[in-house]
């Protein structure tokens, strides 16, 4: 049977024993602080169980999504390692609320399993609860009884509470189970050992292959036991392991929920998948990797189709973690450099589509959150494992400092449970001790770096309420109500002046806040350089406090600066607009920042926005500018009303009662920043960059007014210096397009002769190969460029036997270069590793790097240590 006939055949059994089937549940919790992540079947009927609410039908069946990776289940580090343990994994469930219990609980698993399934009976074992003094729960009696009515009493065997009763974290509903277990083994594996002693002993092929809970208990914060308002069966059958034993295979990941996964991984990174016991350890880590990869796409793919980003922080956090923990194995195993991950999750969409509309749904996003993540953690994990190299390279014992490891944590981000595996698999240790001192301190210096002393408010005036006017007016009148002095450890020493009204806007809703000047009577100058709001007061930050604080003072804000700010933020209520009929509804505004210079804004969307759709937007823009359509400002509206018109708001944004809402034609949100009377204040709207910023956000950087024509200008600039410099050409493209085809033809001919070099050369050094036992060896220093040391190291490799070639070169003036190339045969002989000796030799320049055991390079900022570096070369071939 196929795996979808399997799952199939299950739903099919317990929908004719009168059960409802209901879909999955999301493998991502949203409303139980108590779980990140569905990790049993139980978890969306949790509020049944407690007698919390009431399920539509008594009797269900599903199979439901689940993760296990925090917490009390965890099993992530056994993942890849074995070939049954997973991260996300089907959970096959018959649930009865209150309804069934024990006896046809019991009756039906071993009917679908014996007569449906038709697996041999003298394979499988059943266990049953010994009972717990502790908990004051008996033995399993009524179970017992059903059971020595199907199966021989000798394969009905006692379990503890361990493994026999069974609970879904610390509080929650819990009870007693009996589990099904079966042996898979050869005839004459199982003619050696009886099955009963592997039982709940961890064997690969011994294994649990359902899980039926009685449901009696809720277990209480306090450790105790509760009986729960009714009697309920929670069954959980393994999809994957019930599909290795039905496909007659050894692994879960020989069986047909995995292979298409494994024989794409093969297809793209030119890997081997091979099954046996007898596979050597290079291949076995190839394996490894094959399998971490297979399953954790799974994971990552569910969890971002049921609405789980990554990120730095909660569930996110460990989504990222998984698909880090694949990069990391494809990066050091596979010898994968370049994101590759993403592209299996069209092979998952197309196998479990059917099941799981959710992931043919969100294939797209997917995909395209996967390959950003990809690509930010490749960068990431290159230099650090370079740099972890050369730590462990340099170190005496064995053992990683604390201060070493959070190095590469704080300033290079990388993570340091990564660090600890990677340690482990090289045999070195990590003073865990030491890294949490060094993490301790860096928090302790960030806090005082962040440390602000403010002064006790001085009150000149009992003014109740300051009122904002810069709506209406960019000066007025005002009067000190009170102000503090503030002394802080990043901004030096400086005033915070609170006035009766005021026209300066305070930075919010991503718009900055305004400058400008205040004078008193006799002519003082006090500059405002920034205006904040806090604890709903509007501060104006000044260096100096004025000489006469009770005097009256004329504030005014710097009138161009509020003309180019109030452009650059109606544009991107026209961008918002733009961008949602260009891209589509699904664009919304995730940030933005609006200042006298430029915008930016950030919005939801999940590939790059091409050339093509960025011409029109920019056209769109520019269009709603050209007609001159006028701001209209509805003030103090019902937030209700505001909806109703077709307002948008923002996501996370907070709003009272009562809200400001912007217009400009069909552009309506909710707002309070400063904006133009009319677009067509903006002049024009242009787009300098676009990018991504984060998994499924992406930034538009854009400058209007000012910022657009000084942008023109400097492209005018530039054409004519272009023309000059290609001599006032009448046609300058023509000429740019001549000066790159003569470029081209050089650049060949340029390689010809490098090529030619080489031949000549090759002849040359073949003649200095010399033997040192039984090895043709040739060590010298030759200041080529890598890609012509390279080509001729494995065209001499060709040429002559049992090779060994060290290249030694100066690349440019602070740079050098070590090639290592090895005979296969040498490798496998002699026990050669180019990538070993490169690393070694680099540390005469300063440098290191690595490769293959038969060809390896290293680059270091040292050339003045090429030499030794050669000379030390011949002690590794004698």
């Amino acid at each position: 049977m196929t795996s979808q006939e399997i799952r199939q055949k299950f739903l099919d059994f317990f929908q004719s024993k009168g059960h409802t089937i209901v879909p999955s549940a999301p493998m991502v919790i949203k409303n139980d602080p108590t779980l990140l992540f569905t990790n049993a079947g139980m978890n969306q009927f949790k509020e049944y169980f407690l007698g919390n609410g009431k399920p539509n039908s008594k009797r269900i069946a599903d199979t439901q999504k689940c993760l296990r990776v925090s917490g009390k289940h965890n099993d992530l580090e056994e993942v890849g390692k074995d070939t049954y343990h997973h991260t996300m994994f089907e959970m096959l469930g018959n649930w009865s609320f209150g309804d069934y219990f024990k006896k046809e609980a019991i009756e039906w698993a071993w009917e679908l399993l014996t007569q449906v399934y038709k697996i041999p009976k003298d394979r499988l074992y059943v266990t049953v609860f010994e009972g717990s003094q502790q908990d004051n729960v008996p033995f399993d009696q009524e179970a017992y009884d059903i059971w020595k009515n199907l199966i021989e009493t000798d394969r009905i065997l006692l379990g503890n509470k361990k493994d026999n009763f069974w609970e879904m974290g610390d509080q929650g509903p819990c009870g007693p189970c009996t589990e099904i277990h079966v042996d898979i083994r050869s005839d004459d594996e199982r003619q050696k050992i009886d099955g009963k002693e592997l039982v709940n002993n961890d064997h690969p092929q011994v294994i649990e292959i359902w899980n039926n809970v009685f449901m009696e208990f809720n277990r209480k914060a306090d450790g105790s036991l509760e009986k729960l308002p009714a009697q309920h069966v929670d069954t959980g059958m393994g999809f994957e392991r019930l599909c290795m034993v039905l496909q007659g295979v050894q692994s879960n990941y020989d069986t047909d929920v995995f292979t298409p996964l494994i024989n794409r991984i093969e297809e793209i990174t030119q890997s081997k998948y091979v099954v046996g016991n007898n596979v050597s350890d290079e291949q076995e880590q190839i394996n490894i990797a094959i399998r971490v990869i297979a399953d954790h796409i799974r994971a990552v793919a569910f969890a971002i189709a049921d609405g789980q980003l990554p990120s730095n922080n909660g569930a996110g956090y460990v989504i990222r973690r998984i698909l880090r923990r694949a990069i990391r194995y494809g990066f050091t195993f596979l010898n994968q450099k370049e994101p590759f991950i993403h592209q299996l999750v069209t092979t998952l969409s197309q196998q479990m589509g059917k099941t799981f509309p959710e992931i043919e749904r969100n294939a797209i996003l997917a995909e395209n959150v996967i390959r950003e993540e990809e690509a930010s953690f490749l960068r990431t994990l290159e230099q650090g494992l370079l740099m972890l190299d050369a730590m462990m390279n340099n170190s005496m014992d064995k053992e990683l400092s604390g201060a070493k490891a959070f190095e590469l944590y704080d300033t290079y981000g990388f993570p340091i449970d990564l660090t600890a595996l990677i340690l482990s698999e090289k045999g070195f240790t990590l003073n865990e001790k030491d890294f949490e001192e060094n993490l301790r301190k860096q928090k302790e210096r960030s806090r005082a770096a962040a440390q602000v002393k403010a002064g006790d408010w001085v009150v000149l005036r009992d003014d109740d309420e300051e009122e904002f006017i810069g709506y209406d007016t960019l000066e007025a009148f005002v009067r000190l109500v009170k102000y503090r002095k503030v002394e802080s450890s990043k901004e030096g020493t400086y005033y915070q002046l609170v006035f009766n009204t005021t026209p300066f806007y305070p930075e919010g809703g991503g718009q900055i806040g305004d400058k400008g000047t205040l004078q008193s009577a006799n002519g003082e100058v006090t500059y405002i350089t920034d205006t904040k709001k806090e604890n709903n007061l509007i501060i104006h930050i000044s260096e100096t406090l004025p000489e006469n604080v009770t005097d009256p003072f004329k504030a005014e804000v710097h009138p161009l600066g509020r003309s180019l700010t109030a452009a650059n933020h109606s544009a991107t209520h026209l961008l918002h607009q733009a961008l949602r009929e260009v891209l589509g509804t699904h664009t919304e505004q995730k940030g933005s920042r609006v200042d006298m210079h430029s915008l930016r804004f950030d919005f939801s969307h999940f590939q790059k926005v091409t050339d093509e759709e960025l011409e029109r937007i920019e056209l769109r823009v520019n269009e709603l500018i050209g007609q001159k359509i006028n701001l209209q400002e509805h003030r103090n509206l019902p937030i209700q009303q505001a909806m109703d018109m077709g307002a948008m708001a923002l996501f996370g944004e907070k709003y009272g009662d009562n809200v400001r809402v912007i217009q400009f034609g069909d552009s309506k949100e909710l707002c309070g920043g400063t904006h133009s009377k009319n677009t067509a204040d903006i002049w024009y709207f242009k787009i300098v960059s676009e990018g991504a910023v984060a998994s499924g956000i992406r930034r538009i950087e854009a400058i209007t007014k000012h910022g657009a024509l000084q942008y023109f200008k400097d492209q005018e600039k530039l054409v004519k210096e272009i023309r000059h410099g290609l001599k006032n050409a009448q046609d300058p493209l023509k000429a740019i397009s001549h000066l790159q085809n003569e470029n081209l033809r050089l650049t060949k001919e340029i390689e010809e002769l490098k090529r030619q070099q080489a031949k000549n050369l090759k002849s040359e050094l073949k003649s200095e190969f010399k033997p040192v036992n039984g090895i043709n060896s040739l060590i010298k220093r030759l200041d080529l460029d890598l890609a012509s040391l390279k080509d001729l190291a494995f065209q001499l490799g060709n040429e002559v036997e049992k090779a060994f070639i060290l290249f030694g070169a100066t690349q440019e003036e602070s740079k050098a270069l070590l090639l290592c190339y090895i005979s296969k045969d040498l490798v496998a002989d002699k026990g050669l590793d180019a990538g070993k000796i490169v690393r070694e030799l680099g540390k005469h320049i300063q440098g290191g790097g690595g490769g293959q055991p038969f060809f390896a390079t290293a680059g270091g900022k040292n050339p003045a240590g090429l030499d030794q570096a050669l000379e030390k070369a011949i002690e590794f071939v004698k």
